[in-house]
């Protein structure tokens, strides 16, 4: 069978997907990145020379391979730059210092409605607004959501300082899939189920039976047999899961994940709780 015989929830979920997801774990080493082989009837390329080099600490955008409606990309190739210190304290040390930007970006613009509903927690009218683009399968994007993430919620958004808005970036048609579940499930469960996906990451990402991994976690967060097979085979959900991710890498020029915009600036690579605390405080 073809691969464009074959139907969405097959592709996201098999042999391919594994492939790709291949790819993008490959992607947290410092060497040079190859374009993952374009699908058919692909028309648009991004050349790498329109990107800026992403961060230590953040994967290189690479192909969904086996999902439609994508947009091909060539590959990054990290910077030399010094990522963030990975240890995380609940507190801002004096020493931590602001990561500089890589650009700026309208934020008018950033927050102009898309594809999907916004997913954001915090107050609207919060000083600083974050927009976290990221990858499902993402090893650094599961280890700023296990470790950084909650103390930034709990210091920054709750206290109504920060407004942060999640929005998908899948690198792989298993991602994909990801997104589109936590996208099924009730608007409030969105969060709760990234959380448990980035924390249970490394069962599921890589698992040789992508379908019956995620089909587990997904009735841990109240998923039926036949509400799982609906939601990978809603094609419109995948057609603006991955229209999330074209603009993201069209209009404000993300090419890694994860990637931050923070009150109209760009910054790639995961960060720690102290690291992040100075970028906000810099902006409060």
């Amino acid at each position: 069978m073809s691969l464009s015989a074959m139907s969405p929830f097959k592709r996201l979920l098999g042999g391919v997907a594994v492939a790709a997801l291949a790819v993008t774990l490959a992607a947290c080493s410092d060497e040079k990145k190859e374009t993952a082989a374009a699908p058919e009837n692909q028309a648009t390329t991004e050349s790498a020379a329109t990107q800026p080099a992403p961060a230590a600490g953040a994967d290189v955008a690479s192909t969904p391979a086996a999902a439609p409606a994508a947009t091909t990309e060539t590959a990054q190739t990290e910077s030399a730059q010094t990522a963030p210190s990975a240890g995380t304290t609940q507190s801002t040390p004096a020493s931590a210092e602001v990561p500089p930007s890589e650009g700026d970006v309208d934020m008018a613009k950033v927050l102009e409605p898309g594809p999907l509903p916004e997913m954001a927690i915090g107050e609207a009218n919060a000083p600083v607004t974050i927009v976290e683009y990221m990858s499902m399968t993402c090893p650094h994007c599961a280890k700023f959501h296990n470790e950084t993430f909650d103390a930034i919620k709990a210091k920054y958004v709750d206290s109504g300082q920060v407004r942060f808005i999640l929005r998908e970036f899948p690198f792989d048609p298993r991602a994909a899939a990801a997104f589109m579940l936590a996208r099924c499930a009730p608007p409030e469960q969105y969060f709760p189920m990234v959380s448990m996906l980035f924390k249970q990451q490394e069962q599921w990402a890589a698992a040789e039976n992508g379908r019956e991994a995620l089909l587990q976690m997904s009735k841990l967060a109240g998923f039926t047999q036949q509400s799982f097979e609906a939601c990978l085979t809603n094609q419109k959900l995948l057609d603006d899961v991955n229209a999330v991710r074209e603009r993201g890498a069209k209009e404000f020029g993300i090419a890694a994940t994860p990637t931050f915009i923070v009150n109209g600036q760009r910054y790639s690579g995961e960060m720690s709780v102290a690291v992040m605390s100075a970028l906000i405080d810099s902006k409060l």
